[in-house]
């Protein structure tokens, strides 16, 4: 209206009846409630970014490993794709590198789930700045690791050298210092298969490395596919073998160095495949160890043997048994009662029995293994140190194992005419053992001049081909009956493992 001045609070007229106050009050909640709605409106969108950004970082976290922070397989598998597509416009080249830790399992049962995941975890970031050109590394298992790098076969090849170099330094973990392996198999697209295959073929070649003993890297070759299905059927049937009853023990008797007669025998185990014939203890012992079979197959040949043991005692025959022992089934907090439940369902003596573990094993020096040879030495079983000379004994070491014996390992016996170098490894080994009062047994003797050579050394036992072949327990005991009845001077069984009336009192 005409000369009318800007609207205020001071100008502002109350309607007739309504008090000035009243007014007043009445704007004073209509800005609250504008500043109330427009301070919710800024807070809601503030969360709606909040919201965004929490899903994107949780939608990240999901496509990652959380004890490494590397990809996850499903993430890898999409990054798969959009590198080989492109590979196919031809913009890049694509290797997969399969990595796989050689030894990680022991250390992760030996020193506890803690300091294995601090293993891995240094692994991976050892893996990540491996390869200079920044590759896309995810975790796809336990122990394995896979990259994507832009080579081609030469320079994966290159890569996989530099991996292996830098994983195999060693690892500070808690004060310690462990020492791990890496196998790397290598897989080229499109040389080495379609994108649905890539990645198994590649984690083929680092199985073909892990079989051939690790810490190395391979191509992958079609042949490898072949295997791998032959491996896995003949895992089927080594799960069925023991049911089946396709296992059978082989016996090779051990020989006193001095008089030549049998004073006992190893347990051996065989498999008789009935498509494949007779499968080597080579091929199928270690699938048993990788794929967890090892312990029932293991309590099986301890209980077959004692079932043996007490057979030939029957007839009248007494022998010590040997059977060899796994890191595995050694590691199982249960295996001295299994053994003791064994001897005492077929009533054998504890000395009468021999358990064999290699050197490697008995030297792992954790509180598990030396728990476990405790646990032996209560129970009066009768130790032998296997494949002894291949590790890294030492008087001190040997001194806290209730061992009884050491058997030497093949190859220093085969080598012991010819080298020099082997028959200073049995004398040292010689001289250890009678520092220590222990027997000393030698694998693989085969000829007359290893023979004279162990005997004048000082050996007190012999095995192998020169004197008897692996055999079944029915053959072994049916030439144990005939050289007794024979008897004379030159008996290959002492007159003391035999005993005319079985029920007759059995020392070990």
């Amino acid at each position: 209206m005409p000369g009318m001045g800007p609207l205020s609070a001071t100008t502002l007229h109350a309607p007739a009846g309504i008090p000035a106050w009243a007014l007043g009050l009445a704007v004073l909640f209509v800005l609250a409630a504008a500043a109330l709605l427009w301070r919710q409106a800024r807070s809601r969108h503030r969360l709606q970014a909040d919201l965004r950004a929490a899903t994107a970082q949780l939608d990240e976290l999901r496509g990652r490993d959380p004890l490494t922070g590397l990809l996850t397989r499903a993430e890898l598998e999409r990054a798969l794709d959009t590198s080989t597509h492109a590979c196919d416009r031809g913009t890049t080249r694509l290797a997969v590198l399969y990595v796989g830790l050689d030894n990680f399992r022991p250390l992760n049962e030996a020193y506890g789930h803690a300091v294995g995941d601090a293993l891995l975890s240094e692994a991976a970031r050892r893996i990540k700045a491996a390869v200079g050109q920044r590759p896309v590394a995810a975790r796809v298992g336990g122990d394995e690791f896979a990259l994507l790098v832009g080579s081609d076969v030469v320079g994966a090849g290159q890569a996989a050298g530099e991996l292996l170099g830098t994983l195999q330094r060693p690892y500070r973990i808690e004060q310690m210092e462990l020492q791990l392996t890496a196998s790397v198999g290598i897989a080229v697209y499109p040389e080495h298969g379609s994108r649905p295959r890539l990645l198994v073929h590649a984690a083929l070649a680092m199985r073909s490395v892990k079989l051939d003993g690790g810490a190395g890297h391979a191509l992958f070759h079609p042949a490898m596919d072949v295997d791998l299905r032959d491996q896995a059927e003949l895992l089927q049937d080594l799960r069925h073998a023991v049911r089946r009853g396709q296992l059978e023990l082989y016996y090779q008797p051990k020989i006193d160095a001095r008089s030549l007669q049998v004073t006992a025998a190893e347990a051996l185990l065989r498999w008789q495949h009935p498509q494949r014939g007779m499968i080597s203890p080579g091929v199928f012992i270690p699938l048993a160890e990788r794929h967890g079979l090892i312990g029932s197959i293991g309590q099986w040949v301890i209980d077959e043997a004692c079932r043996q043991a007490a057979q030939w005692r029957e007839r009248g025959l007494r022998m010590r048994v040997a059977v060899n022992i796994s890191g595995q089934q050694l590691r199982q907090d249960d295996l001295v009662q299994l053994i003791e439940a064994a001897l005492d369902r077929h009533g054998i003596p504890p000395g009468r029995m021999t358990c064999e573990i290699t050197e490697s094993v008995a030297m792992e020096d954790t509180q598990q293994t030396r728990a476990a040879f405790e646990r032996l030495r209560r129970a009066g079983l009768h130790v032998s140190i296997d494949d002894f000379g291949t590790g890294h004994s030492s008087l001190a070491s040997l001194r806290r194992l209730p061992a009884a014996e050491l058997k030497i390992d093949r190859a220093f016996v085969i080598d012991l005419a010819t080298s020099a170098e082997a028959r200073s490894i049995v004398q040292a080994i010689m001289q250890m053992a009678r520092t220590l009062d222990l027997r000393v047994v030698a694998e693989g003797v085969e000829t007359e001049a290893q023979r004279d050579q162990l005997l004048a050394l000082g050996c007190d036992e012999l095995q192998g081909h020169l004197f008897a072949k692996p055999m079944t327990a029915t053959a072994l005991a049916l030439w144990a009956d005939d050289d007794h009845d024979h008897g004379g001077t030159d008996a290959l069984f002492r007159p003391s493992l035999f005993e005319e009336t079985a029920s007759m009192p059995l020392e070990p």
